[in-house]
């Protein structure tokens, strides 16, 4: 709900007024607004993960042309005195031309081998163009699909040319020959490095990207037109994947500086330290350095590859530094091209940066293909300066002295800059430029404790940091840590890895290729898991870990998993008190058991299922056992058992509170079906055929077994009756209009007569037949079917197939299934009907098996006659409890003789069992104990089709699709943040700042309310409000502090505010009432036909977009009674003797979060909306309707008026037959109003139909109080602060009384021409706090009342 629009209708909150919210409210419970409720069950978006490179190279080959021609200047070029003269740091002038050319070409080669020391090595000195040619190809041909590095050295020849072109020599050495780049391209190919360390290189770099584009213009025209000349010659290849480093740009020359070497590019690309070093010193910062010279240097101890030597810390440094740089820099793409896809261009690449710093301070650009933003600026130069002066300035005590070295904070201080910024910094931000050190600070073990922490945190942070670490290139890191045996790494190295899977699930195949799994078993096995802030979630983490494994699982995985007993491990955590790992520890289960009968009987060793019956009502033990039973290994008579147990303890979930329990509950139960397709084939076929034999019996004449109440014949009974179930639900549970449900009434206006048949049970062609074209979208069985076979199970004496025989669980399951085709909740009933007509379609395109029942009953016994008495069928050990499967609601109380349907035959008629024959037997006695995998069932192959004849893409569409995505759903949670303080509970977050406003907004409304009931209320007729309702209203409410109402009719409910016009209409059911306090209001709708459903919506205002929170059967199987206006009008004509019923009512005690619910049902159900599971039920103890409720949470209270006139208090913290406290007799008619006052001492005010309203005390068994209203009563209303009440009349006026019994208002009917005009009431409402009074009548018109002006 959005602050504005609320701030817009709602008295306004001044910021100068230091209003604080009341206490009570923050501590009130929530409900519905858990993440359950607020999205979609399903997983994360996939994210497209580019960290994993799909062509990951190595560079194989190397090409080392050197073209010194030592001795002899080339002659384009003009060198100073004193020049640079060393090449590969060696002086070609301290040696003969020829061993100075050869000394120069090995060390070029050994500097080239730090970095890929596995890669062939090929030297060309002073080579001509065929010795060039040879090289390139010979090397290309070895090294196939790999990169190959080309490298140029070009100080003895001329620079390039302007036409692409560089130069070599001759066999004599007389001649400068060019080489066409064009040609290198040909003999190298792709992919392929260039290094080009010569002036004026960058003509290179553009010629050679200039051939690239003729080539792929000569490509393109080959594969347009196969007659072009090109397309007959040899295809040339593509230089897409080729890389070129350049010296510099190209106008430029290489620097001549003595001081540095000649090959100055090379020795930044191979000897970057060496030559980082010797730039520093020459800078005038060195100076700062006392003792330091560039012989000093040269003596550095130490190795680049051992970081605690102090080159080596140098190296990793520079390392660290440069990979930071890259990162931050460069687009995330080129970053893993070039740092992270090959080694040893991954090295060249940081050292270029260098090469770019160094090169630069002296005016001389280097030139990459692809190019680099600029990066010799970057400040985290800065810090590589200040550890090379920390390195240096320990130098010379060092040497001389022989003083220990004393490590360089770098890492230190970059990871408190990284915890700086992962403390202190806000929410939009960009990454963190540490990141990289954290990867390299992972390989030291005196950081890499405090590292994996903050590395956790970030990670910690949500998806996108997940992904950024991976980019990085985290991951062969945290995987390499797993082979670590550090106890105190275990908690760090769980968190981040249940981070990793739960953004990128594709990671758990490394961790199965690298036996990782074997880790997390030993986390679990570890009794000892060393504590950290992170202790509550390690170990659900590392069943998480698991959970996703053995999701993919393999053969050794799995068989690794049991070895490691992971099932009698997760078996022994169902117990844990944390919600979490129970969560998971079932999760875990159900996964290892899919598709894997090892581990199934290893559970079943273990009593797996019976452990997990103590977690029924999760949604996740669910899962578990739904896989327990969906293993399609061969089946033996153990198996089999074993499967039917579960299946029957799944049904005790058919009636769960939460649609997320009731959605597995069906996959669950699909699973059952594909093992067992062809019973259950069999059960559909018998069902359908008796949707089509069997007449419906009136409702209006049929007392069900346990309904004490026999319902009276009414002409509007037929009408409700006769609109199918689940096309109303379906209408009540969208935006669409009922005009589709409206149309299978079938009725005439005046709502006449309507017998029951299967003709006129719907008239919509969807309903015409059984069984649809399987060729159609639609479904084989329509939602009209399918309600009126669960119907029909329910009149018929189905109810006695409850047998001994285990194969009487097939009948039971179909029933569920049924049952749940038709639930509140569209996503569970659209799941219910893929499974049913999944099997309808298996059976009625497969060959027809044998018959196991004959087509005129189901059962072995046929009902009696409607004449006749009956007695219940016995309870075997398969009877459900009535709150799970049969129609009567009252488990607790026996079930008294019922009238049963009637049928041609009679139970004394019934011929007995003939197995041969098929007749009159029940489903179990037909099919074998064991069955095979694709066993039809019954015997009589000559009857039965073939398996191997069905369309199987039907099976395999139910399997493949039908799927919840709740375990995806819940990996979600550790993709956020979890050690995050929630939103509800940050005092600056947006969440809590509109919560604290509400609170102030609900104060401001009950404090105003308040000083105006406490001056008194001595008149209630202003009108304020009147406007014209779609339909004669039903039910009003007021939003209770917003300025709106809610009114209900038979087909919507329309939501008004007192200045928006016109009002948005809202299709829903009838009956409703507000959920509010701490949160955005929500609408708790009852069904039109009162079938029991209780429906939450939010967002329930904008027309356009309403979402149904939640849904569920309130109560089981109501009593059909008259519903609508046709009961307020007939209570005074009706009712005087408490006949008819009372639909559903309900009340919500804010306090505790408990629903109460009740109506024409013989007990009072308590829903826990905290846990979405029913609490408790309290039998009535009377034959007749729950009219009214009233809760009192600090008493534990319930006052309920009922259809006999008895008002009855109930105290719920007593057992159900305790419970009723005390009974009220004094009314004659049927009760319209029973009011439980809140104070702890208050009063009970009851109000019936004759217009008597009776004052009770707890403590005295009497009313202490009468007063006498208006007769014809048809609308009442309690005022719950102001002591007042309204009474409407069907005499077309209102009363409104004050606890005197004074008349303070009489709101009548006048002729004339500015006379007011109402008609006979139909609701009534009070608001909450203020003096408002809502009355709608059955003209259709809605009216406010309020009290006079001067009050307001």
């Amino acid at each position: 709900m959005k602050m504005d629009l609320e701030l817009l209708h709602s008295p306004a909150v001044g910021p100068a007024e230091e209003e604080e919210a009341d206490m009570s409210d923050w501590n009130l419970p929530l409900a519905f607004m858990k993440k359950r409720h607020s999205e979609k069950i399903e997983g994360s978006k996939a994210l497209a993960q580019s960290w994993r490179m799909k062509d990951r190279m190595k560079t194989v080959s190397v090409a080392l042309v050197l073209c010194l021609n030592v001795g002899v200047d080339p002659p384009d070029v003009v060198k100073t005195s004193p020049c640079a003269r060393l090449e590969c740091w060696i002086d070609p002038l301290s040696m003969s031309p020829q061993k100075a050319l050869e000394t120069i070409g090995a060390n070029l080669q050994k500097q080239y081998e730090n970095w890929q020391p596995r890669a062939r090595y090929k030297q060309s000195l002073d080579p001509t163009v065929d010795e060039v040619k040879k090289l390139c190809t010979s090397l290309r041909r070895n090294a196939k699909e790999e990169r190959v590095l080309f490298h140029y050295n070009g100080h003895g020849v001329p620079r390039p040319t302007v036409n692409g072109e560089i130069w070599v020599f001759n066999k004599n050495y007389t001649q400068y020959i060019p080489l066409s780049v064009y040609d290198l391209q040909t003999w190298m190919g792709s992919p392929s490095i260039f290094v080009y360390d010569c002036s004026n290189a960058g003509i290179i770099v553009k010629s050679f990207k200039q051939f690239a584009l003729q080539r792929e213009q000569e490509l393109e025209v080959a594969a347009i037109n196969p007659n072009h000349p090109l397309a007959q010659m040899p295809l040339p290849p593509s230089m897409k994947n080729c890389i070129q480093l350049a010296a510099c740009e190209a106008l430029e020359l290489l620097p001549m500086n003595p001081d540095l070497p000649a090959d100055l590019f090379t020795s930044c690309l191979t000897t970057p330290i060496k030559i980082a070093l010797r730039w520093f010193c020459m800078q005038k910062s060195a100076k700062l350095v006392p003792g330091v010279t560039l012989d000093l240097i040269e003596k550095i101890p130490g190795r680049l590859n051992d970081r605690r030597t102090p080159l080596g810390e140098l190296n990793w440094i520079f390392t660290a530094i440069t990979d930071t740089i890259a990162w931050n820099v460069l687009p995330r793409d080129l970053f893993q091209k070039l740092f992270r896809q090959d080694l040893l261009v991954a090295s060249l690449f940081r050292n270029f940066l260098l090469a770019e710093r160094i090169m630069r301070s002296y005016n001389c650009t280097p030139v990459s293909s692809p190019r680099l933003p600029p990066t010799y600026m970057h400040a985290m130069w800065q810090a590589w300066d200040l550890a090379v002066d920390i390195c240096l300035s320990q130098l010379p005590t060092i040497i001389e002295e022989g003083t220990a070295f004393r490590h360089s904070p770098f890492f230190a201080e970059q990871l408190t800059a990284f915890q700086v910024w992962l403390t202190m910094g806000v929410e939009n931000r960009n990454p963190p430029e540490q990141l990289p050190i954290v990867l390299q600070v992972l390989l030291s073990q005196v950081h890499r404790l405090r590292a994996l922490d903050l590395l956790g945190r970030f990670l910690d942070l949500g998806p996108w940091a997940v992904s950024l670490a991976l980019s990085v290139g985290i991951f062969p890191y945290v995987l390499k840590l797993l082979q670590s045996s550090a106890r105190e790494l275990r908690p760090l190295l769980v968190f981040i890895w249940a981070k990793i899977l739960a953004v990128d699930s594709s990671c758990q195949a490394d961790l199965v290729k690298d036996n990782g799994h074997k880790y997390f078993l030993s986390v679990l096995a570890d009794p000892y898991m060393p504590v950290s802030i992170l202790q509550s979630h390690i170990v659900p983490m590392a069943v998480f870990i698991l959970a996703v494994i053995v999701t993919q699982l393999h053969h050794g995985t799995g068989e690794a998993c049991l070895q490691g007993n992971l099932i009698s491990i997760c078996l022994e955590q169902l117990s844990d008190p944390h919600p979490l790992l129970r969560q998971w520890v079932a999760i875990c289960l159900g996964r290892i058991w899919q598709n894997f009968d090892s581990a199934r009987w290893c559970g079943v060793r273990d009593s797996a299922h019976e452990k997990l019956y103590s977690l029924l009502y999760a949604v996740r033990a669910v899962f578990a056992l739904g896989t327990f039973v969906g293993n399609s290994a061969e089946r033996t008579d153990h198996s089999t058992t074993i499967d039917h147990n579960v299946a029957m303890m799944l049904a005790l979930l058919i009636n769960d509170g939460s649609p997320v329990v009731r959605k597995e509950l069906v996959v669950a139960l699909s699973h059952l079906v594909v093992q067992y397709e062809s019973n259950f084939c069999t059960v559909a076929l018998q069902f359908m055929e008796e949707e089509k034999n069997y007449a419906l019996p009136s409702p209006a004449n049929t007392l069900e077994p346990g309904n004490l109440t026999p319902v009276r014949d009414s002409p509007a009974i037929p009408r409700l009756r006769s609109v199918n179930s689940y096309t109303n639900i379906r209408a009540a549970t969208t935006v669409r209009n009922l005009n589709k449900s409206l149309q299978n009434l079938n009725l005439n206006e005046e709502g006449g007569p309507l017998a029951f048949s299967p003709g006129n049970l719907s008239t919509s062609s969807s309903a015409s037949s059984t069984l649809g074209s399987p060729d159609n979208d639609e479904y084989l069985l329509s939602f009209e079917t399918v309600d009126k076979m669960r119907r029909v199970s329910s009149y018929s004496s189905l109810n006695s197939l409850i047998g001994v025989s285990f194969n009487s669980v097939y009948t039971q399951i179909w029933r569920v299934l049924l049952h749940l085709a038709a639930d509140p909740f569209p996503e569970v009933s659209d799941l219910a009907m893929k499974v049913l007509n999944s099997i309808a379609y298996k059976a009625t395109m497969n060959a027809r098996p044998q018959r196991i029942l004959d087509s005129g009953s189901l059962t072995q016994s046929a009902p009696a006659s409607p004449t006749s008495k009956g007695t219940a069928p016995p309870r075997t050990r398969f009877t459900f409890p009535p709150t799970a499967l049969s129609p009567p609601l009252t488990s607790s109380l026996p079930s008294p003789p019922a009238v049963l349907p009637p049928c041609p035959s009679s139970r004394q008629r019934a011929p007995p069992y003939t197995p041969t024959l098929g007749g009159q037997a029940p489903h179990s006695h037909q099919f074998p104990r064991t069955r095979k995998m694709f066993d039809k069932g019954p015997s009589g192959s000559e009857q039965a089709g073939d398996d191997a004849d069905d369309p199987g893409g039907h099976k395999a569409y139910m399997n493949a699709n039908l799927s919840t995505g709740l375990c995806d759903w819940s990996a979600k949670y550790f993709a956020q943040p979890v050690m995050k303080i929630p939103e509800e509970h940050d005092v600056e977050s947006q969440v809590r700042k509109e919560r604290e406003w509400r609170f102030l907004r609900n104060t401001r409304v009950r404090r105003q309310s308040q000083l105006i009931t406490q001056r008194g209320v001595t008149r209630l007729d202003d009108q304020i409000f009147i406007n014209r309702n779609p339909g004669v209203p039903s039910v009003v409410k007021f939003h209770p502090f917003n300025p709106c109402i809610a009114v209900a009719d038979k087909d919507s409910i329309c939501f008004s505010s007192f200045c928006l016009w016109p009002p948005p209409l809202f299709p829903n059911p009838l009956a409703f009432l507000y959920l509010h306090s701490l949160l955005p209001v929500f609408l708790i709708s009852l069904h039109p036909l009162d079938d029991g459903a209780l429906r939450i919506w939010k967002n329930f205002a904008d027309q356009r977009n309403p979402e149904m929170v939640t849904a569920w059967q309130g109560l089981s199987d109501m009593l059909p009674t008259t519903r609508g206006l046709a009961r307020r009008v007939s209570i005074y004509l009706d009712r005087t003797k408490g006949q008819g019923g009372a639909g559903m009512v309900v009340d919500w005690e804010q306090e505790t979060g408990l629903l109460m619910a009740s109506g024409d049902v013989r007990v009072i159900r308590i829903w826990d909306t905290e846990r979405e599971m029913k609490v408790q039920d309290i039998p009535t103890g009377a034959d007749s309707c729950v009219t009214s409720l009233s809760c009192d949470s600090q008493r534990s209270l319930i006052a309920a008026g009922l259809g006999d006139g008895s008002v009855r208090i109930y105290d719920r913290r007593m057992g159900p037959n305790e419970c009723r406290v005390m009974t009220y007799r004094e009314h004659t008619s049927w009760v319209v109003k029973a009011h439980l006052q809140k104070q702890t001492d208050g009063n009970i005010i009851s109000v019936s139909v004759d217009g008597d309203v009776r004052f009770f005390e707890l403590r005295s068994p009497d009313s202490v109080n009468v007063l006498q209203t208006v007769k014809g009563l048809t609308a009442l209303d309690i005022h719950p602060q102001a002591n007042l009440f309204a009474c409407g009349s069907m005499n077309q006026f209102i009363a409104v009384y004050n606890a005197n019994g004074d008349v303070i208002s009489n709101i009548k009917y006048y002729d004339g021409f500015m006379g007011q005009r109402i008609g006979a009431i139909s609701c009534l409402a009070f608001h909450p706090y203020w003096p408002h009074l809502a009355v709608g009548s059955n003209d259709y018109y809605m009216s406010i009342y309020s009290a006079e002006k001067r009050l307001r």
